[in-house]
C-alpha cells in the first residue's frame, strides 16, 4: 500500500522526471535567501552542479575556484571557521573523491560548518563513463567523524535536504544526480536528517514478509518492485532511509523485526555503502537474512542511464529476484 506523501502520478505511466540536482540549486537559492551566511564555491562546474543561480543572485558571496577541488575545501573550511555556511560543489569524482584527504582534515576533524555537494553520482551519469561515475562516494564520506551523509530521492527531496543542510552545524555530504529520475515525493514530504521514512507499507494478509531499504534516485525501482513482488502474494515494506549516517536505528530494527528478511538497494557498490552499513549495525542488535542490490565491485561505463542501470543489476526486476533470494 502505497502511503500518502507519494507524488500523486506514481501509479501512471507518465512519470514526472527531473535531475535531482536541480533540487540543490532551488534549495541553495532558497537557504541563501533566508541567511546572509550561506556561501557558495565552485570547480568551475557552476551551471552542471546548479549553483549558477546562486551566483548570479548573491555574486559576492560566490568563489569560483577553478579545477582546484582541494583549495576549495581548505578555504570553505577557513570560511566556516569565520563564521560562514560554505557549499562546496563539485562532481562526486571529484569532490570528494579528488578532495578527500583535505575534506578529512580540514573540515571533518576540524568539525567545520562546510557542506559538501557530490553532483553527477552513480552510473547513471551515463555517456561520461567510468572515470565520471561516483559509485564509491558513501564509502568515502560514512567512513569520516563528523560526517553527515545524505541521498535524496529527487528534486524534492535534495531542495529539502539543502535546507536541512543550512541550518544544521557541521559537515554534510550530499549526493545528487545528473539524470532525469522520477520525482517520487512532493513538495511536502518529510525529510529530516537521520529519519528515514516508510513508503510502501505491505499486505498483511499475506504470510510472507520482506522489506526493502533504498536510499536516492533508486526509491521509486523499488516501489514498482514492492508493487510486483504483492501481486506474488509476497507483502513486502519500502523504507526510504536519505541518511546513510546517522542511520535511523530506531526505524531499522522495527523493521527487521518485522519482516523475515532485507533487501538493500542504493546507485553504488555493494560495499561500503547504505547496504554495508545496514549489514553492520544489525549484525550486532538483530541479526537477519540481507540481500544487498548495488554494483558489484566493477567500474562503470559509457552508456545511457537506464541501461546502466539495468546492466548493473540494480533495475526493478533486479530488485525483485534479490527479494526471492530471501526464501
Amino acid at each position: 500500500m502505497l502511503v500518502p506523501h507519494l507524488d500523486k502520478n506514481f501509479d501512471t505511466k507518465e512519470m514526472v522526471s527531473l535531475p535531482s540536482r536541480n533540487g540543490y540549486g532551488e534549495g541553495l537559492l532558497e537557504a541563501a535567501k533566508r541567511d546572509n551566511n550561506v556561501v557558495a564555491l565552485a570547480a568551475d562546474l557552476t551551471e552542471s552542479t546548479r549553483t549558477l543561480p546562486f551566483a548570479e543572485a548573491f555574486p559576492d558571496r560566490f568563489i569560483q575556484v577553478g579545477i582546484t577541488e582541494q583549495n576549495m575545501a581548505s578555504v570553505a573550511s577557513g570560511m566556516a571557521a569565520m563564521g560562514k555556511v560554505p557549499f562546496i560543489a563539485s562532481y562526486a569524482m571529484f569532490s570528494p573523491g579528488r578532495n578527500w584527504e583535505q575534506i578529512r582534515t580540514t573540515i571533518a576533524y576540524n568539525d567545520s560548518n562546510v557542506k559538501v555537494i557530490g553532483a553527477h553520482a552513480g552510473v547513471s551519469v551515463g555517456p561520461d563513463g567510468a572515470t565520471h561515475q561516483a559509485i564509491e562516494d558513501i564509502a568515502l564520506m560514512r567512513v569520516v567523524p563528523n560526517m553527515v551523509v545524505i541521498a535524496p530521492a529527487d528534486v524534492h527531496e535534495a531542495r529539502k535536504a539543502t535546507l536541512a543542510a543550512a541550518k544544521y552545524e557541521g559537515p554534510v555530504y550530499i549526493r545528487i544526480g545528473r539524470s532525469n529520475t522520477p520525482v517520487v515525493t512532493t513538495a511536502e514530504s518529510p525529510f529530516e536528517i537521520g529519519k528515514a521514512e516508510v513508503f510502501y507499507t505491505r499486505n498483511e494478509a499475506h504470510s510472507s514478509a520482506i522489506a526493502i531499504v533504498v536510499t536516492g534516485t533508486l526509491l521509486f525501482n523499488a516501489l514498482k518492485a514492492a508493487q510486483a513482488l504483492e501481486a506474488d502474494g509476497i507483502g513486502t515494506t519500502v523504507l526510504h532511509m536519505p541518511t546513510i549516517k546517522p542511520l535511523d536505528t530506531k526505524a531499522l530494527v522495527a523493521l527487521a523485526k518485522e519482516h523475515s528478511g532485507i533487501v538493500t538497494v542504493e546507485e553504488h557498490q555493494k560495499a561500503g555503502g547504505l547496504g554495508g552499513a545496514v549489514a553492520e549495525y544489525l549484525s550486532e542488535v538483530h541479526p537477519i537474512k540481507i540481500v544487498r542490490v548495488g554494483v558489484d565491485d566493477q567500474f562503470g561505463q559509457s552508456g545511457e542511464p537506464d541501461e546502466l542501470i539495468e546492466h548493473y543489476g540494480m533495475g526493478t526486476n533486479a530488485i525483485i529476484a534479490a527479494a526471492k533470494k530471501l526464501f
